[in-house]
Protein backbone atom coordinates (compact mmCIF):
# COMPACT_ATOMS: atom_id res chain seq x y z
CA UNK A 1 0.00 0.00 0.00
CA UNK A 2 2.80 2.41 0.85
CA UNK A 3 4.46 1.86 -2.54
CA UNK A 4 1.13 2.38 -4.30
CA UNK A 5 0.51 5.65 -2.45
CA UNK A 6 4.04 6.78 -3.28
CA UNK A 7 3.41 6.01 -6.96
CA UNK A 8 0.12 7.96 -6.94
CA UNK A 9 0.98 10.88 -4.66
CA UNK A 10 4.76 11.00 -4.96
CA UNK A 11 7.32 11.01 -2.12
CA UNK A 12 6.10 11.80 1.39
CA UNK A 13 7.29 15.01 3.10
CA UNK A 14 9.65 12.87 5.18
CA UNK A 15 11.14 11.31 2.05
CA UNK A 16 11.52 14.71 0.37
CA UNK A 17 13.35 16.19 3.34
CA UNK A 18 15.59 13.14 3.65
CA UNK A 19 16.49 13.42 -0.05
CA UNK A 20 17.27 17.14 0.24
CA UNK A 21 19.37 16.59 3.35
CA UNK A 22 21.36 13.87 1.58
CA UNK A 23 22.14 16.29 -1.25
CA UNK A 24 23.14 18.98 1.23
CA UNK A 25 25.53 16.64 3.03
CA UNK A 26 27.12 15.76 -0.31
CA UNK A 27 27.59 19.45 -1.07
CA UNK A 28 29.08 20.02 2.37
CA UNK A 29 31.64 17.25 1.80
CA UNK A 30 32.55 18.80 -1.55
CA UNK A 31 33.11 22.17 0.13
CA UNK A 32 35.27 20.50 2.79
CA UNK A 33 37.48 18.97 0.08
CA UNK A 34 37.91 22.28 -1.70
CA UNK A 35 38.70 24.08 1.56
CA UNK A 36 41.37 21.49 2.43
CA UNK A 37 42.91 21.77 -1.04
CA UNK A 38 43.09 25.54 -0.75
CA UNK A 39 44.67 25.30 2.70
CA UNK A 40 47.36 22.90 1.43
CA UNK A 41 48.12 25.13 -1.56
CA UNK A 42 48.18 28.25 0.62
CA UNK A 43 50.56 26.60 3.08
CA UNK A 44 53.01 25.82 0.26
CA UNK A 45 52.69 29.37 -1.04
CA UNK A 46 53.52 30.85 2.38
CA UNK A 47 56.73 28.79 2.54
CA UNK A 48 57.70 29.85 -0.97
CA UNK A 49 56.89 33.47 -0.16
CA UNK A 50 59.36 33.50 2.73
CA UNK A 51 62.03 31.99 0.48
CA UNK A 52 61.42 34.72 -2.08
CA UNK A 53 61.76 37.31 0.67
CA UNK A 54 65.22 35.97 1.55
CA UNK A 55 66.22 36.40 -2.11
CA UNK A 56 64.61 39.86 -2.16
CA UNK A 57 62.64 38.76 -5.25
CA UNK A 58 59.91 41.36 -4.84
CA UNK A 59 58.39 40.86 -8.28
CA UNK A 60 57.75 37.14 -7.85
CA UNK A 61 56.73 37.59 -4.22
CA UNK A 62 54.01 40.07 -5.13
CA UNK A 63 52.62 37.74 -7.81
CA UNK A 64 52.49 34.87 -5.34
CA UNK A 65 51.08 37.05 -2.54
CA UNK A 66 48.25 38.14 -4.80
CA UNK A 67 47.29 34.53 -5.51
CA UNK A 68 47.49 33.79 -1.80
CA UNK A 69 45.09 36.65 -1.02
CA UNK A 70 42.65 35.37 -3.62
CA UNK A 71 42.89 31.86 -2.17
CA UNK A 72 42.20 33.15 1.35
CA UNK A 73 39.13 35.05 0.18
CA UNK A 74 37.89 32.01 -1.72
CA UNK A 75 38.36 29.85 1.38
CA UNK A 76 36.37 32.36 3.46
CA UNK A 77 33.59 32.28 0.88
CA UNK A 78 33.54 28.47 0.93
CA UNK A 79 33.43 28.44 4.75
CA UNK A 80 30.50 30.88 4.66
CA UNK A 81 28.70 28.70 2.11
CA UNK A 82 29.31 25.63 4.26
CA UNK A 83 27.63 27.40 7.20
CA UNK A 84 24.66 28.25 4.96
CA UNK A 85 24.35 24.61 3.88
CA UNK A 86 24.19 23.58 7.53
CA UNK A 87 21.56 26.27 8.13
CA UNK A 88 19.32 25.00 5.31
CA UNK A 89 19.69 21.46 6.67
CA UNK A 90 18.54 22.57 10.12
CA UNK A 91 15.65 24.59 8.70
CA UNK A 92 14.46 21.57 6.70
CA UNK A 93 14.49 19.52 9.89
CA UNK A 94 12.27 22.18 11.44
CA UNK A 95 9.95 21.96 8.42
CA UNK A 96 9.63 18.25 9.01
CA UNK A 97 8.56 18.90 12.60
CA UNK A 98 5.93 21.37 11.37
CA UNK A 99 4.58 18.81 8.88
CA UNK A 100 3.82 16.48 11.77
CA UNK A 101 1.75 19.25 13.37
CA UNK A 102 0.09 20.93 10.39
CA UNK A 103 0.27 18.17 7.78
CA UNK A 104 2.04 20.34 5.20
CA UNK A 105 5.22 22.31 4.55
CA UNK A 106 5.24 25.99 5.51
CA UNK A 107 6.63 28.82 3.38
CA UNK A 108 10.04 29.86 4.67
CA UNK A 109 11.60 33.20 3.78
CA UNK A 110 14.78 32.13 5.58
CA UNK A 111 15.22 28.99 3.48
CA UNK A 112 14.58 30.97 0.31
CA UNK A 113 17.10 33.67 1.24
CA UNK A 114 19.79 31.18 2.24
CA UNK A 115 19.24 28.99 -0.82
CA UNK A 116 19.45 32.03 -3.11
CA UNK A 117 22.88 32.85 -1.65
CA UNK A 118 24.07 29.27 -2.26
CA UNK A 119 22.86 29.29 -5.86
CA UNK A 120 25.40 32.04 -6.58
CA UNK A 121 28.34 29.76 -5.72
CA UNK A 122 29.43 27.92 -8.90
CA UNK A 123 30.26 24.74 -6.98
CA UNK A 124 26.69 24.47 -5.63
CA UNK A 125 24.69 26.22 -8.33
CA UNK A 126 23.29 23.20 -10.21
CA UNK A 127 22.27 21.25 -7.10
CA UNK A 128 20.75 24.26 -5.33
CA UNK A 129 18.77 25.27 -8.42
CA UNK A 130 17.33 21.76 -8.63
CA UNK A 131 16.47 21.75 -4.92
CA UNK A 132 14.93 25.22 -5.22
CA UNK A 133 12.53 23.99 -7.90
CA UNK A 134 11.58 20.98 -5.80
CA UNK A 135 10.99 23.14 -2.72
CA UNK A 136 8.89 25.59 -4.73
CA UNK A 137 6.65 22.72 -5.87
CA UNK A 138 6.38 21.55 -2.25
CA UNK A 139 5.28 25.00 -1.07
CA UNK A 140 8.36 25.85 1.01
CA UNK A 141 9.58 28.60 -1.31
CA UNK A 142 8.03 31.08 -3.68
CA UNK A 143 9.22 31.35 -7.26
CA UNK A 144 12.56 33.13 -7.42
CA UNK A 145 13.18 36.00 -9.80
CA UNK A 146 15.66 35.22 -12.59
CA UNK A 147 17.98 38.03 -11.59
CA UNK A 148 18.16 36.53 -8.11
CA UNK A 149 19.32 33.23 -9.56
CA UNK A 150 21.97 34.72 -11.81
CA UNK A 151 25.47 34.13 -10.47
CA UNK A 152 27.30 37.25 -9.44
CA UNK A 153 30.59 37.85 -11.18
CA UNK A 154 32.70 39.50 -8.51
CA UNK A 155 36.10 38.76 -10.04
CA UNK A 156 36.77 42.46 -10.60
CA UNK A 157 35.93 43.33 -7.01
CA UNK A 158 38.05 40.44 -5.76
CA UNK A 159 40.96 41.66 -7.88
CA UNK A 160 40.78 45.14 -6.34
CA UNK A 161 40.64 43.74 -2.81
CA UNK A 162 43.60 41.47 -3.55
CA UNK A 163 45.67 44.45 -4.72
CA UNK A 164 44.88 46.29 -1.49
CA UNK A 165 45.87 43.32 0.68
CA UNK A 166 49.10 42.28 -1.06
CA UNK A 167 51.39 44.59 0.92
CA UNK A 168 49.81 43.48 4.18
CA UNK A 169 50.29 39.79 3.36
CA UNK A 170 53.88 40.32 2.26
CA UNK A 171 54.70 42.25 5.43
CA UNK A 172 53.15 39.63 7.75
CA UNK A 173 54.51 36.50 6.05
CA UNK A 174 58.04 37.81 5.51
CA UNK A 175 58.45 39.35 8.98
CA UNK A 176 58.45 42.84 7.54
CA UNK A 177 61.09 42.19 4.86
CA UNK A 178 58.62 42.85 2.04
CA UNK A 179 55.42 44.83 1.77
CA UNK A 180 56.73 48.04 3.26
CA UNK A 181 56.18 51.38 1.58
CA UNK A 182 58.48 51.79 -1.40
CA UNK A 183 59.42 48.11 -1.50
CA UNK A 184 57.86 47.52 -4.91
CA UNK A 185 61.04 48.39 -6.76
CA UNK A 186 63.22 46.04 -4.78
CA UNK A 187 66.11 44.18 -6.35
CA UNK A 188 65.74 40.86 -8.11
CA UNK A 189 68.11 37.92 -7.57
CA UNK A 190 71.50 38.49 -9.06
CA UNK A 191 71.97 34.84 -10.02
CA UNK A 192 70.30 34.28 -13.39
CA UNK A 193 69.75 30.55 -12.84
CA UNK A 194 68.11 31.19 -9.48
CA UNK A 195 65.89 33.78 -11.07
CA UNK A 196 64.74 31.40 -13.82
CA UNK A 197 64.13 28.55 -11.39
CA UNK A 198 62.20 30.87 -9.10
CA UNK A 199 60.08 32.12 -12.00
CA UNK A 200 59.25 28.58 -13.12
CA UNK A 201 58.29 27.57 -9.59
CA UNK A 202 56.10 30.66 -9.17
CA UNK A 203 54.33 29.99 -12.45
CA UNK A 204 53.71 26.37 -11.47
CA UNK A 205 52.28 27.31 -8.07
CA UNK A 206 50.24 30.07 -9.64
CA UNK A 207 48.70 27.60 -12.11
CA UNK A 208 47.85 25.19 -9.29
CA UNK A 209 46.23 27.99 -7.27
CA UNK A 210 44.27 29.21 -10.27
CA UNK A 211 42.96 25.69 -10.93
CA UNK A 212 41.71 25.53 -7.34
CA UNK A 213 40.13 28.97 -7.50
CA UNK A 214 38.39 28.20 -10.79
CA UNK A 215 37.22 24.72 -9.86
Amino acid sequence: MKSINRWIYGPTPEEKVKGWQTKLRQQERQLDREIRNLEVASSKSRIELKQLAKKNDVKSARILAKELVRANKQRDRLESSKARVKSVNMQLQHQLSMVKVTGAFQKSTEIMKTTNALVKLPQLSATMREMSMEMMKSGIMEEMMEETLDAVNDDEELEEEADAEVDKVLFELTDGKLGQAGAVGGALPENKEEEEESEEEIQRMRREMQELLNS
